[in-house]
């Protein structure tokens, strides 16, 4: 149990469809942080970038990236998070990996693939949503494109921090941006979101602005448009006060997915 949970956010740049050496970069940039973490955060597909060939690409969950995770999540003392391409029972999946210092693994499959791009077209869509408790936090992730829809991460369990990994362009960065906060405000939790930068092998640009909302959609980091790792520190206590003075969630509509 933590009072405080400290986040390292890796805003990177993604070699396309090289696993091998977004995992060295990987590698070399969570080696630099020098400071106790407890939580590491990396981009959607972070091994690939946003590629819709899965065919060429995909690992599985006895493959090399999940056992790099653990033994990275292992060596850090923290846990770590971002999303891969999976293939499990011949579907392939955008899959988020939390990854905990004993190398325990939970996974959440993308709920909302990027039709505008072709991802229902090749990925699985999930169903189901994770709720993890970690250090005494109740983390919800999800994987960019959840980000439009306020109803999949309606917090009706009392969750801390929501998470957003993600590959979300600059064209439409805008967006992300005012998304973010709203998740913030309309849930009373702290929202992260963590977006790579640079150009992929479709030649879309994506220029970063990972950022870290609290309770009040106040922003907390200083995060720029290159590539760079954030610290961020989030205090529970922030939490409490503003549930308790502000009573919002109290008020909050009741209803059922399906």
């Amino acid at each position: 149990m933590k009072d405080k949970l400290k986040v390292a956010i890796l805003q990177s740049d993604l070699v396309w469809e090289n696993a091998d050496q977004n995992r060295i970069n990987f590698s070399n940039q969570m080696t630099s942080i020098l400071e106790p973490v407890d939580l590491i955060i990396l981009p959607e597909m972070f091994t690939t970038g946003f590629s819709m060939n899965p065919e060429s690409i995909y690992e599985t969950m006895n493959g090399n990236t999940v056992s790099w995770l653990q033994e990275l999540a292992i060596q850090k003392e923290a846990a770590i998070t971002g999303s891969i391409v999976i293939k499990e029972n011949e579907n392939y999946y955008n899959r988020l990996l939390f990854v905990t210092p004993n190398g325990h693994i939970e996974h959440y499959d993308k709920k909302h693939t990027f039709t505008l791009a072709g991802e229902n077209k090749v990925y699985s869509a999930g169903s189901k949503l994770l709720s993890i408790d970690y250090l005494g936090w109740k983390i919800r992730p999800l994987v960019c494109y959840d980000l439009r829809f306020p109803v999949w991460s309606r917090n009706t369990n009392e969750y801390d921090i929501l998470i957003y990994v993600a590959n979300w362009p600059k064209v439409r960065i805008a967006a992300w941006d005012a998304l973010l906060k709203a998740r913030a405000i309309e849930n009373m939790s702290y929202c992260i979101g963590v977006n790579r930068v640079g150009l992929d092998g479709n030649n879309h640009e994506y220029s970063g602005h990972s950022a870290v909302y609290d309770v009040m959609g106040e922003r907390i980091d200083s995060i720029s448009e290159e590539k760079e790792i954030a610290i961020v520190t989030l205090d529970k206590d922030h939490i409490a006060t503003q549930r308790a003075k502000l009573g919002f969630l109290k008020d909050r509509d009741s209803f059922t997915l399906s």
